[in-house]
């Protein structure tokens, strides 16, 4: 798969992506996560067409990424073993930064695809939550499938995780933190410094 695609739709993820966790879905059904997804996409192609400059759309898909998808599970995940290790204001910390940066890195891919589009199809449970499918039409490529997965564990319905023709976005996403991390001989604020400057 080529790398902008995979790129774009990694972005709209984390705007998504963890292995199935043993989450447990409470009031949220296959409506709820549809429209949870629909809403998301809506507001990333708002702000695709919108014709801002890149600084402020960049802030606005994290704010879209903050509204829509479960920044904490998702920023602890990609942290790893090192979430469980770092104390409460240094996690925060990190995943402020983390927040900022798939946001700018992510926007840079979205501005790339002006005139796609992302149609949601269905919807089902899966385990503990639902899985939400869709098709992705990016402007001269063939169609491909993309499945987000949604919980309601925080209390909230929230997307964690975009599987893409197979390839889960959220374990993309902690192998490169993992290795961010390791270049900084496990120093978590010295990754929080870089991921605040990074993306």
């Amino acid at each position: 798969m080529p790398n902008d695609r995979r790129g774009f739709l990694r972005g709209l993820a984390l705007t998504g992506a963890v292995a199935a966790m043993p989450w447990r879905a409470f009031a949220l059904d296959a409506g709820g996560a549809r429209a949870l997804i629909d809403r998301s996409l809506g507001e990333v192609y708002q702000v695709i067409n919108s014709g801002q400059p890149a600084p402020q759309m960049y802030q606005q898909f994290e704010a879209t990424f903050a509204r829509y998808a479960d920044v904490d599970v998702i920023a602890r995940s990609a942290l790893g073993p090192a979430a469980r290790q770092a104390g409460a204001a240094e996690f925060a910390a990190y995943r402020q930064a983390f927040q900022g940066y798939i946001g700018r890195k992510y926007g840079k891919r979205f501005r790339e695809f002006i005139g796609s589009r992302i149609e949601v199809t269905g919807a089902r449970p899966l385990k503990s939550f639902y899985a939400v499918t869709s098709v992705a039409y990016l402007n001269g490529r063939a169609p491909m499938e993309v499945e987000w997965h949604v919980s309601d564990r925080s209390g909230q319905d929230l997307y964690f995780n975009i599987i893409i023709e197979g390839v889960n976005m959220l374990a993309s996403e902690r192998a490169e933190i993992a290795a961010m991390l390791a270049r900084r001989q496990g120093d978590l604020a010295a990754l929080t410094a870089d991921l605040q400057q990074a993306g």
